[in-house]
């Protein structure tokens, strides 16, 4: 996909006749830019807004940039966008450092790999470095503030309504489709779970009554059943192909094989139809109907390790390499983002610091890479980073950190609790976690090193820590579990994490922080675990549940031991 910047000018002009004498520097215009993809312009004003291109009252732009072309879904982009509402908000806008420009140079960075024009970025520093400017900054930020109370931005681009869609929207909505190769493809992707196909017409008053219904109902069955519509006054070959002779006609298919056909426009058969279909195709598991207060009520939001040592110190320990512009770069950016805040910190060269990374295990030595991986783990907290390195071409930069960790003989303690807390920052983002599950070249690292951390018997901490990214790991399965009726994670590390939790379980004698860990993060993994496979086994073999029931002598306060001994009991799993 195209992605091009569309520039305006606040001033209409203004700028370029008295900038010159005014502040004794030339300023061609105000700048304000949006990020155009696929024809929907996304701006930062009072709150991350999704408008049609070039449809804004500002008018057509006056300049557009083609910055480049980005091969990432739109899945993944509208989820990134879901991700910077909370540092892109109305109240942490700001004229001079948190603008619709460093929008644009963020989601640009993401997208591209590469911000937008410089002269762009480095607008308000040339304004506020002439005398005037400086003078007139006070009264422009009344006249900012005041316009910001009166409409919630500075220039009433839209309201609320126009945020960026969820994530997932685009999978929920209902899939408009004309040609044959593309309702095949549809229908193929339906074979692991259910479609239906509601054949229409332009001329058909009782089909345009179902659209709004049909509409809920897709939102409703995301991941269950996808709800396909096809115009067949326009798409003939397709009505021909499935003999229509009227609409509104229905097909509905399970596992790709057609279940049932009907005409007629009956709102309760269609909604009735969809939900059965949606039932057959992910049958409730025996588990939902347990009684599982303590595991029910958990948080599953994911664990982070957010705290900023003295950055100061830090850059002492790094030595030299503190110079590196790619290292100084995530320096300044982590900086500025602990002591004012997330919006005003701008997103550094990414793609130069992933290079450096990439380079790191085989450059630096053990000491220095301690520094690194911590300074990786401060930046992970911003789910803008997390983003950068979700990307296709980024995601791997990650995994070979993790395996030099877990290659050492004898990995120091401070490098492998700062490698595990690292590990779990990457789940800041929604973007990072699908990667994990379904790339084994990142997951089977992970997994390596939380197995092989969970019983350091010598270190609480490197346990605690060990036991969070498991639990980040095996939420994110069972998320992917319950949402799309797959698994995510391979078989083959959902056994490996098993049996070394159920092992951390049962030689945990001291610590109820540790043991909580290590429960929820075992509890979700064996919650609605599908029946049949080799993890099953694993678990009657181990004895799973007599293993968890016996921690109730030690520690008769921790609810989740009779949970998830149900959880087990539940489906036979003793």
């Amino acid at each position: 996909m195209d992605v091009q910047l569309y520039v305006y000018d606040l001033s209409n002009g203004l700028a370029r006749q008295i900038s010159a004498p005014l502040l004794g520097t030339f300023i061609d215009m105000i700048y304000h830019t949006s990020i155009v993809i696929e024809g929907v312009e996304y701006t930062y004003d009072g709150g991350i807004k999704a408008l049609e291109s070039g449809k804004t009252h500002l008018g057509p732009p006056l300049q557009v940039v083609n910055l480049g072309r980005t091969e990432l879904p739109m899945e993944v982009i509208l989820e990134y966008l879901d991700s910077m509402k909370d540092t892109y908000t109305k109240e942490a806008y700001n004229l001079w450092t948190n603008n619709c420009n460093n929008f644009s140079n963020d989601f640009s960075m993401f997208l591209l790999g590469k911000g937008i024009p410089e002269h762009i970025t480095n607008l308000p520093s040339t304004f506020l470095n002439s005398p005037y400017g400086r003078a007139l900054m006070p009264e422009i930020n009344k006249m900012v503030d005041r316009r910001n109370r009166k409409q919630g931005a500075l220039l009433g681009l839209g309201t609320d309504d126009d945020a960026p869609p969820k994530p997932g929207q685009v999978d929920s909505s209902v899939r408009h489709i004309s040609s044959m190769p593309k309702l095949e493809s549809a229908l193929e992707e339906a074979k692991r779970s259910s479609a239906m196909i509601f054949f229409t017409s332009e001329n058909c008053p009782p089909c345009k009554t179902l659209y709004p219904l049909y509409d809920r109902l897709a939102e409703e069955s995301v991941h269950k059943c996808i709800l396909i519509m096809v115009d067949v006054s326009r798409a003939y070959n397709i009505g021909t192909k499935y003999n229509i002779r009227s609409t509104p006609t229905f097909m509905s298919f399970l596992h790709g094989v057609e279940q049932e056909r009907w005409s007629g426009a009956d709102p309760a058969k269609l909604q009735g139809n969809i939900q059965m279909l949606a039932q057959m195709a992910f049958p409730q598991h025996a588990h939902e109907n347990l009684d599982l207060p303590a595991l029910r009520a958990s948080n599953t939001h994911p664990v982070l390790f957010s705290k900023v040592p003295p950055l100061g110190k830090l850059k002492v320990k790094m030595g030299a390499i503190a110079e590196d512009a790619a290292v100084s770069g995530i320096l300044h950016f982590v900086s500025i983002r602990a002591e004012k805040n997330p919006s005003e910190a701008t997103l550094p060269d990414m793609e130069a610091f992933s290079r450096f990374l990439r380079s790191a295990p085989s450059k630096l030595p053990i000491e220095t890479m301690f520094t690194i991986v911590d300074l990786l783990r401060l930046a992970l907290v911003d789910s803008r980073v997390t983003g950068y390195f979700a990307e296709e071409k980024n995601h791997f930069t990650i995994s070979p950190l993790i395996t030099y960790v877990n290659d050492l003989e004898n990995c120091p303690y401070p490098l492998r609790l700062v490698t595990l807390q690292m590990c779990c920052n990457l789940f800041s983002s929604p973007l990072y976690p699908p990667h994990i599950l379904k790339c084994p070249s990142l997951s089977s690292p992970i997994v390596e090193l939380i197995t092989t951390s969970l019983l350091d018997s010598t270190h609480h901490n490197v346990r605690v820590a060990a036991a969070g990214l498991a639990f980040n790991m095996t939420t994110a399965n069972f998320k992917t579990r319950k949402q799309e009726g797959r698994e995510g994670l391979p078989e083959s590390d959902q056994i490996e994490l098993a049996a070394c939790l159920l092992e951390a379980i049962s030689v945990e004698e001291q610590s109820p922080e540790a043991l909580k860990g290590y429960l929820l993060a075992f509890g979700y993994l064996v919650y609605c675990v599908p029946a049949g496979g080799d993890l099953v086994d694993l678990l009657k073999s181990m004895d799973a549940q007599g293993t968890v029931l016996s921690k109730k002598k030690l520690f008769a306060d921790e609810k989740l031991i009779l949970d998830i001994g149900n959880t087990l009991l539940g489906q036979g799993l003793k």
